[in-house]
């Protein structure tokens, strides 16, 4: 029989969790299984995990069906009573060993629902990965849950609390993965900005990113993932700004750029908080490049409101968008505030998208004859250091790093050839 298939949703962080999901089914000897590791950040995603499960089942009936992840977390019950479901798993259960060992689903489960309470768990255990499906990039976890309470946001009830992974962990981790040969690390985690401040000593992400850059010399390029650009320490922002092998693409969550509609959210930024950290990090790194969230739609935005976070894409210089149609999520005090027309919630998400593409396609077109580097993803595809993906004119081996010309670019990304 063939080893359990992990379907994943969501986040960078599900995708790491996806490949301690697999080693622990591997290890535990787990067969014609499939587990959907899902997401919950909108409705649309829990709706397109029960999609996708119930197709899995249509088309292969004899396997088992395992659910975990963050909107398994919030609906075992939910998911427990989907006939196509054998078995549901907590965000924390799905990481051990023990949970997967002893799986006989030919002889029936003793219990179909492993989800204990989020909210007790009070440290990120350190796990350590030799290598992922994904040859090209490696994903390492140093930060789980979020203290903050975001009035649209469900995930700190699927996570839990921030709890950060040791320093040291980290390290031998990333020492790991790049003795196995990868040369790209991503940092994940859910709110990593809030990293180190469950632990002792003065430790934050800066701290944390200059440790992995002095122990590690070998790693040839490291990212990091979603920040919270208020949070961002001193020491990160000045390695941001000077380090090359801290690529210069960072996401943002900025959500909004209207101050009353932060506000109603819960945020901890301005708009001029944002514009300021943007022209900063550009001043002094001009080839940085922005990605950004932005929710549009949320309860009582107004048009005016709204064309302050179509502004903010201009004076942020952001890149690449990633829109949210607002989607009330079940008992968050934004669910309770007044709800704008769903058709208009639609409409400003396109207006927002249209933006998104026309400021992407503007930096592909831009990069035309330019000579960078960029990290191989398949034969023929690779993404630059500014995270903009490359179709190239030869067969390159996955993983490595190469020299490129940019030789010309479409709706999609860049075409290059190497040099």
């Amino acid at each position: 029989m063939a080893e359990a298939e992990i379907v994943s949703f969501g986040c960078r962080l599900n995708s790491f969790e996806s490949e301690i999901i697999r080693d622990n089914a591997r290890n535990a000897g787990v067969e014609n299984a499939i587990v959907f590791n899902t997401c919950a950040v909108t409705s649309e995603a829990q709706r397109q995990a029960r999609q996708a499960i119930r197709r899995a089942k249509r088309e292969a009936p004899g396997r088992a069906v395992i659910v975990t992840g963050c909107a398994a977390q919030l609906d075992a019950a939910g998911f427990a009573a989907m006939d196509e479901v054998d078995l549901v798993l907590g965000n924390e259960e799905k990481l051990h060993f023990q949970t997967y060992q002893g799986l006989d689903f030919e002889a029936g489960l003793t219990e179909r629902v492993l989800v204990n309470d989020i909210m007790a768990v009070s440290q990120s255990a350190p796990q350590l990965i030799e290598g992922f499906s994904e040859r090209s990039r490696a994903f390492v976890q140093i930060q789980n849950g979020c203290n903050h309470r975001c009035t649209f946001c469900i995930i700190p009830f699927g996570r839990g609390n921030s709890r950060s992974v040791p320093a040291g962990d980290v390290v031998r981790q990333i020492a790991k993965l790049v003795e196995n040969g990868y040369n790209e690390i991503v940092l994940t985690g859910v709110d990593i900005t809030a990293y180190g401040a469950d632990l002792p000593g003065n430790m934050q992400l800066g701290s944390l990113v200059g440790k992995i850059l002095d122990q590690v010399p070998e790693l040839k390029r490291l990212r990091i993932s979603s920040i919270d650009s208020v949070e961002a320490d001193e020491e990160l922002v000045k390695i941001i700004e000077t380090e090359e092998r801290l690529l210069p693409h960072l996401h943002l969550s900025l959500q909004s750029g209207d101050n009353m509609i932060l506000k109603r959210m819960k945020r901890r930024h301005s708009r001029e908080d944002s514009i300021e950290f943007c022209a900063r990090l550009k001043q002094a790194r001009p080839d940085i490049v922005f990605g950004a969230d932005l929710i549009a739609g949320f309860p009582t935005e107004t048009e005016e409101m709204f064309e302050n976070s179509l502004a903010l894409v201009d004076e942020c210089d952001l890149t690449y968008l990633h829109v949210f149609p607002f989607s009330a999520r079940p008992d968050t005090p934004a669910a309770r505030m007044p709800q704008l027309d769903g058709r208009l919630i639609k409409q400003r998400a396109a207006r927002l998208r249209k933006i998104g593409d026309q400021r992407r396609q503007r930096f592909f077109q831009n990069q035309t004859g330019c000579v960078t580097n960029a990290l191989v993803e398949t034969a023929t595809t690779a993404r630059t250091s500014q995270f903009a993906p490359v179709t190239m004119a030869q067969n390159c081996q996955p993983g490595a790093i190469i020299d490129i010309r940019i030789t010309g670019a479409d709706s999609s990304g860049l075409k290059a050839e190497l040099i």
